[in-house]
């Protein structure tokens, strides 16, 4: 893989290609997003009709818009949808008409405590119109009719989603997903694909667990995958996964546990956010957030935590313009692609082993096992690891709890383990 300042740059170029387009929880700025990611790695596309019941919910219509804006009597577009896609409330009906001020009020919405900024709203399942602008366009209105035009369409059609799936030397899956619903929101939405894919380009050798990266929309998307591969998930193929979102704003690094706490990429993740010194927060689960409440609800209970630097809701810019290309940068997103490649290289190498000589310690030098190591600066590190892993490998320890108690770095003690592998010693 390229060098992480030049994968840092090529993410952000694929966040600014992606930011115009928009999404919503269906339509045809999913499709167009899928197409560029697409381009990037091969994904395999499902389109699921509307009217599809998948668990407690059922697929809506899908919507789409061409265009949509408010004019003054002079014609002049007050607000127009071509200058944003948040300018729209998302899923709006389609409406034409002529209405003075003070009625078209009740379907403005703006920030006033962030007065230049516009906000990001939906109404996914109650029909509804509206648009999205600054608190300062609207002040400057002056009283009198405008015209208010949203050309959009909510039809019977499909809700799309995507998956890329990295074969693994075992068929247990490790799953990666963000969600491709929002519009032109750079952190919250566009910088978990990048990162997401990209982390998908690194996984092209073939790893341990078989990696299934799923894009799809927030909620709906993931409880219509769910609903669509219970068999797999019930028969425990699924053992891990992570929820990537808002991945590259310059905050800390936060991990949300999963329900369960102790799931092992729960384990993992607070290993390697240690070990990396980073600064970052490790956050107990709650049922509200991103995907990771749905994969982990009671009936599934799946071991998936979420990623992202400062937390949904956690940042002003949160679903707002502000949350442009600008407030994301290639440095963090590379830190959070590395963070995510250093903890899937632990999750991949976690392995059980067992000792096939535990009466006593064996002799490693008769193997050259010490002179193996011969000249290395971290000869007694290796030394030790090699200690520390044939003390434990007794089938219910795996490498990570080698690592965590005996203080030494994973991929030390991963090494280790190959070698006493190599030699006969031990065995999985």
């Amino acid at each position: 893989m390229a060098p992480m300042t030049e994968v840092g740059e090529a993410m952000h170029t694929l966040v600014e290609r992606l930011y115009p387009l928009c999404r919503s929880i269906t339509g045809d700025g999913v499709r167009a997003t899928l197409d560029i990611v697409g381009e990037y790695i091969p994904l395999k596309v499902h389109e699921v009709p509307t009217g599809t019941q998948v668990l407690d919910w059922t697929v809506p219509q899908e919507w789409n818009i061409k265009d949509a804006y408010i004019a003054d009597t002079t014609g002049r577009r007050v607000v127009d949808f071509a200058a944003s896609s948040l300018h729209v409330l998302g899923y709006s009906v389609p409406v034409s008409a002529t209405m003075p001020l003070a009625e078209l009020r009740g379907h403005l919405h703006t920030l006033p405590d962030h007065p230049a900024w516009v906000p990001y709203r939906t109404s996914y399942y109650k029909p509804e119109w509206g648009f999205c602008l600054a608190q300062e366009t609207l002040d400057a209105l002056p009283d009198g009719e405008y015209e208010v035009c949203i050309d959009s369409t909510l039809t019977d059609g499909h809700l799309t989603y995507a998956e890329h799936v990295v074969p693994g030397q075992v068929a247990d899956e490790v799953i990666v997903s963000c969600h491709v619903c929002h519009p032109s929101l750079a952190n919250d939405n566009l910088a978990g694909i990048a990162v997401a894919t990209f982390l998908a380009r690194a996984l092209a050798e073939t790893p341990h667990y078989t990696y299934r990266f799923l894009f799809a929309p927030g909620t709906i998307g993931a409880i219509t995958w769910l609903a669509r591969n219970a068999e797999r998930v019930n028969r425990g193929r699924v053992k891990h996964g992570l929820v990537l979102a808002c991945a590259g704003d310059p905050g800390r690094l936060t991990y949300k546990q999963s329900r369960r706490g102790d799931a092992e990429i729960d384990r993992v993740m607070r290993y390697v956010l240690s070990a990396s010194e980073r600064p970052h927060h490790i956050a107990e689960f709650t049922p509200y957030g991103y995907d990771e409440r749905q994969f982990c609800s009671p009936g599934f209970d799946l071991g998936v935590g979420s990623l992202s630097r400062t937390p949904y809701a956690g940042y002003p810019e949160y679903h707002t313009s502000a949350d442009n290309l600008d407030f994301v940068s290639p440095e963090a997103m590379a830190d959070t692609l590395a963070l995510c490649r250093e903890a899937f290289a632990v999750l991949d190498g976690n392995r059980r082993y067992v000792n096939l000589s535990p009466y006593g310690e064996p002799q490693l030098g008769r193997r050259g096992l010490y002179d193996a190591l011969g000249g290395r600066s971290d000869t007694k590190q290796a030394q030790m690891a090699m200690l520390w892993v044939l003390s434990l490998s007794d089938g219910e320890h795996g490498l990570l709890d080698v690592a965590e108690r005996s203080g030494l770095p994973f991929d030390t003690v991963a090494a280790a383990a190959g070698a006493l592998h190599g030699a006969g010693l031990i065995k999985a």
